[in-house]
């Protein structure tokens, strides 16, 4: 066993102490994180405003703090850009990060001293913990690689600001690092194409144990690994990977895919990482269910996702959950977040730990008939449509057709990007609408009352997201393709990129 296998298995031991600690005693941590975010919040701008001295309880919590999205925050946060110190939390931040907004524009997220080390801790943890249990801790005696942004810093206002992911680069210990890929240059290559491609250039020849990343990005590595090796799999080239890392999207629509792409079963870990805070992970295997970080800086508190937009909606904390409901989550951070509504949409799988699985975004649904469908029924609609057949997507997307060109009754129109021919699709998306009609009795009354019809495919060609993510400047990263949408934005651009390339859809 390795020098550095040994020192992992050290911390391995101790963290895995922690984490099942934690998952027993999860009131215990979120009534402390509570008490001491708000006694360290008291003398801030926003303190003072809300009576923080005026709070004992999480019912005086709720009476003074109201729930907040970005633009509520935002006049506090051009402060805390400006430089201003004690804010929303003590002193000044030690960075912000951007992320795109809900309203247009860059939201900018508040990383402390005291938030950040959650932030790498707990990502850390989760492999620590996974690799102890399951007898993978050979794993870190070869190369590891974490797909991510760039790790160079700048300045918005007079805070040092910069991407999540490549903050939390600079949070790895020397020790891990002489295992870590991509090197500091090629990471902060900007352009992502080329810095995929520098990757697998970098990489092809080590001996690569564990591959981290958002699917749709790891796939695009793996077939660049591919194009410049001239294997067949990716398993040909890494015969000793053995864990994946993920995070940020759904993993089984892109599974078969990957795995095809991969050519043997790798052990993976669900992540849920946010900039506001590292919500969850997957700590049993074959669980879809990941364990909620209830000591990471964070006080959680849930809203029923149908009352979300209600003006005084229900707010609960982890004790009064219940299992099977949807849930906004609402974050309460260590660096001063307050009632943050983060825009998730979750489900809690178990209570006893308390596990829980992501349903979508609060804002991504569909509903231009009244059938309120969501992110997690798509997306569960597709992978269980793959399994058994041919077909393989790298990405999709769906939205309504409310006037469709050709008359008849509208649909639900799903792009998808596949290289199979048009009657595979035809009987594929037979099965898929199928499934869509049994994940929502909505979606198949409509179709019962001819209110619409069948969704309908439509193929792009190898290439048509990736156009269009790097068309809008968000290729690569955490970046990601909502699943659908109300609207016809996305498809209709999507469509139009086709068509440019002289593809007949």
């Amino acid at each position: 066993m390795g020098i550095i296998t040994n020192v992992v298995r050290t911390i391995a031991v101790r963290v895995h102490k922690q984490i099942e600690f934690m998952a027993t005693h999860p009131h215990k941590f979120q009534q402390s994180i509570l008490k001491n975010n708000v006694i360290k919040g008291k003398n801030t701008v926003f303190g003072k405003e809300h009576n923080f001295a005026d709070i004992h309880s999480y019912e005086d919590y709720k009476k003074q703090v109201s729930l907040n999205n970005y633009e509520d925050l935002r006049p506090y946060m051009n402060r805390v850009l400006e430089g201003e110190k004690n804010v929303l939390w003590p002193g000044k931040p030690k960075y912000v990060v951007g992320t795109s907004g809900t309203t247009g524009g860059i939201k900018y997220i508040p990383l402390s001293k005291e938030s950040l080390p959650y932030h790498y801790n707990s990502a850390r943890n989760a492999v620590f913990n996974y690799s102890l249990k399951y007898g993978m801790l050979k794993i870190f005696n070869g190369k590891l690689l974490f797909l991510s942004g760039s790790p160079e810093l700048s300045k918005t206002g007079k805070v040092t600001s910069g991407r999540l992911s490549g903050i939390v680069n600079h949070q790895v210990p020397r020790w891990l690092k002489f295992n870590q890929i991509p090197s500091w240059e090629t990471n902060t290559i900007t352009d992502w194409e080329e810095k995929v491609y520098k990757i697998a250039q970098e990489s092809i020849k080590e001996n690569m144990t564990m591959i981290g990343g958002i699917p749709p990005w790891v796939m695009m590595y793996y077939e660049s690994l591919l194009e410049q090796s001239g294997a067949e799999n990716i398993g040909d080239i890494f015969p000793n990977f053995d864990l994946f890392v993920y995070g940020g999207v759904n993993f089984e629509p892109y599974r078969k895919k990957l795995e095809n792409l991969v050519g043997k079963q790798v052990d993976s870990i669900e992540t849920y990482p946010s900039s506001e805070g590292f919500v969850a992970f997957q700590d049993i295997k074959g669980d879809a269910g990941m364990l909620l970080n209830v000591n990471g800086g964070i006080f959680f508190e849930f809203v029923p996702a149908d009352k979300i937009h209600d003006p005084n909606p229900e707010r609960l904390q982890l004790i009064d959950i219940e299992l099977g409901k949807d849930y906004a989550i609402i974050m309460n951070n260590n660096a001063g977040l307050w009632a943050s509504i983060l825009g998730d949409v979750i489900e809690f799988t178990s209570v006893n730990p308390y596990r829980l699985i992501v349903k979508g975004r609060i804002d991504h649904f569909i509903s231009a008939f009244g059938e309120h469908i969501i992110a997690n029924e798509v997306e569960s609609a597709m992978s269980t449509s793959l399994s058994g057949t041919g077909i393989q997507i790298s990405e999709f997307t769906v939205a309504p057709q409310v006037n469709p060109a050709e008359g008849g009754l509208p649909y639900h129109e799903w792009i998808i990007e596949t290289e199979n021919s048009a009657l595979e699709l035809s009987s594929f998306g037979r099965i898929l609408d199928q499934c869509m009609q049994t994940n929502n009795f909505q979606y198949k009354d409509l179709i019962s009352g001819k209110v619409i019809t069948r969704l309908k495919l439509t193929p792009v060609p190898r290439g048509t997201f990736i156009t269009y993510m790097k068309k809008k400047g968000k290729l690569g990263g955490q970046n990601k393709i909502p699943h659908l949408s109300n609207d016809r934005k996305i498809a209709d651009e999507l469509i139009q990129l086709a068509k440019e390339n002289r593809i007949v859809v």
